[in-house]
């Protein structure tokens, strides 16, 4: 049995874990919920959510807006477009790429900031899930695949565009599911397209970037490419059988063969005076494919196979690969146990993901393998929290009603998490060490303030709603927010953030509601966030 747990009661040390790590932080409620339900089954319920956002989740998703300000197109450079400045509700998450796609297709008609609106609102959508959700473990699953097939929105127009696709019918659908049709949904997508410019990828000009990539970073992993040691694909040893234990040059560039023609419609012509519909949409188009016979893992391609055959079975091979099992489970460790991660927890893990490779939950099974082992259980407090982590779980932990801002979008991005804007393949670190020293901190710490003050106008914080006596003087305070942040209360650290005020510590803050009362009480749960203990999950 995993330690923490019993046949009667949940230990209170393990819930925190459970809940700091699993659901960013504990809701008022969320650990009743937890004893009472027992580890086990709480864990089912978070493997298993409903398609799509809990019924209050979609509510907050629809009442949601953001605000986009621009000027006037100017008629002398053939601009057509009215100045705007308004609150608008975050109507891309559900459009289909084709309604988003006239953005790029009729540039004259649409100013800049229309094309970068799709990024922003699913950026925001992602910090409103992170702090609202009922099912915070699918948004950390999420934010793990996201990094994982990491593109840059920030870099590409068109990437942008694509992303509210990207999130919502590749990455979300699929985060318990099963890999192989996860990895899938990546090669068809065409945020992933254009970003490794596979769309571009022709017969007789093959484009290796997403093949590349597709090795080295999606699946089989670094530690497997042998192209240093073997530079003929019948020397990697295995490969004679058929199996393989690496991969050299000569399987990415016959991969990168195999998925000629996997394009994007664009607009781009085909041959002769015909063009692909300009919709956004995956699309293959058989003559830029090149049929020939291919070798890739040691696996004969017979030439001219059926539409999309040849690079469905890269895709079947990368998979099922057994190095794939163990890099995939390296990550799925580090992030979800810690920055060294356990080589006898991978090999575990890596074994309940190659025997249910077939499976449609692959990645949930392999994830309650990590989830009730003993180091999971022992690794309270060994993962530092990235910032858009520090956001959600200082909403859920205070109960701020927050609304997303651009400021608050850019405040995290220079706390080192700039969502979906990682300009490298090998997509953001998730070590601690790449969100600390002092000017991180200072960061982080910058966040929590500017949240409790409403600093980037992401919602007032009125605190003394939540903390019923505890709001009467700044002592009581300070221990309550530190025991709602951290779990205790140390003398020490109440005494020195309830002696930072210009008042008694053990006088009155004010009368509750007052502007300059919350104010003080906003700040005094800032202080407790910022304590290196809520900083670590």
């Amino acid at each position: 049995m995993t330690p923490g747990m019993s046949a009667t009661r949940l230990d209170p040390g393990f819930a925190a874990h459970v809940l700091n790590r699993l659901s960013f932080a504990a809701r008022p409620g969320d650990g009743e919920t937890l004893a009472s339900l027992g580890y086990g089954r709480w864990l089912d319920r978070q493997l298993a959510p409903p398609r799509g956002d809990d019924p209050a989740m979609a509510a907050r998703l629809g009442a949601a807006v953001l605000r986009i300000k621009y000027g006037a197109g100017d008629p002398a450079k053939k601009q057509d477009w009215p100045a705007v400045d308004e609150l608008r509700p975050l109507k891309t998450l559900g459009q289909p790429i084709e309604q988003l796609w006239p953005l790029l297709a009729d540039r004259d008609k649409h100013d800049g900031t229309e094309r970068r609106r799709p990024l922003l609102e699913t950026i925001a959508a992602s910090l409103l899930r992170a702090g609202y959700s009922d099912y915070p473990l699918r948004e950390i699953m999420v934010e793990f695949w996201h990094d994982h097939f990491n593109v840059d929105a920030w870099d590409q127009e068109q990437v942008a565009i694509a992303l509210p696709s990207y999130d919502r019918d590749a990455i979300r659908p699929h985060c318990f599911g099963n890999f192989r049709a996860l990895l899938e949904a990546i090669a068809t997508s065409p945020a992933m397209l254009y970003y490794l410019s596979n769309r571009s990828s022709r017969a007789g000009a093959a484009n290796e970037n997403y093949a590349r990539e597709l090795f080295e970073l999606h699946t089989l992993g670094r530690d497997a490419y042998l192209n240093d040691k073997y530079d003929r694909w019948r020397e990697v040893p295995g490969a004679l059988h058929g199996k393989p234990s690496g991969y050299i040059d000569q399987d990415v560039y016959e991969a990168a063969r195999a998925l000629t023609g996997w394009t994007v419609e664009d607009g781009t012509g085909i041959d002769g005076g015909r063009k692909l519909p300009s919709t956004g949409r995956f699309a293959y188009v058989e003559s830029w494919h090149d049929g020939y016979q291919k070798r890739v893992l040691a696996t004969e391609f017979d030439a001219f196979q059926p539409a999309m055959a040849d690079g469905r079975k890269v895709l079947d091979l990368v998979a099922s690969h057994p190095a794939t099992a163990r890099f995939l489970c390296t990550k799925l460790v580090r992030r979800l146990v810690a920055d060294e991660p356990p080589k006898s927890l991978v090999d575990k893990a890596a074994d309940t993901w190659q025997r249910s490779r077939q499976a449609p939950d692959q990645i949930a099974q392999t994830l309650r393998t990590i989830l009730l082992s003993p180091e999971f259980a022992a690794s309270r407090g060994r993962k530092l929290r990235r910032p858009k982590a520090l956001i959600a779980a200082f909403v859920r932990t205070t109960g701020l009603e927050m609304m997303p801002t651009e400021a608050l979008i850019n405040e995290m991005a220079n706390a080192g998490q700039r969502l979906y804007g990682v300009a490298p393949p090998t997509g953001l670190a998730d070590t601690g060490d790449a969100f600390l020293g002092t000017a991180a901190m200072r960061r982080r710490w910058s966040i929590l303030l500017g949240l409790a003050e409403n600093a980037w106008g992401t919602g007032v914080f009125v605190p003394s709603v939540r903390m019923g006596g505890a709001s009467a003087t700044a002592r009581l305070a300070a221990a309550h927010w530190l025991l709602a942040a951290t779990g205790a209360a140390d003398a020490d650290a109440v005494a020195a953030i309830a002696g930072s005020f210009d008042r008694p510590a053990d006088g009155p803050v004010g009368p509750p509601g007052l502007p300059d009362t919350e104010k003080r009480l906003a700040r005094i749960a800032a202080l407790a966030a910022m304590s290196p203990a809520y900083q670590s999950c």
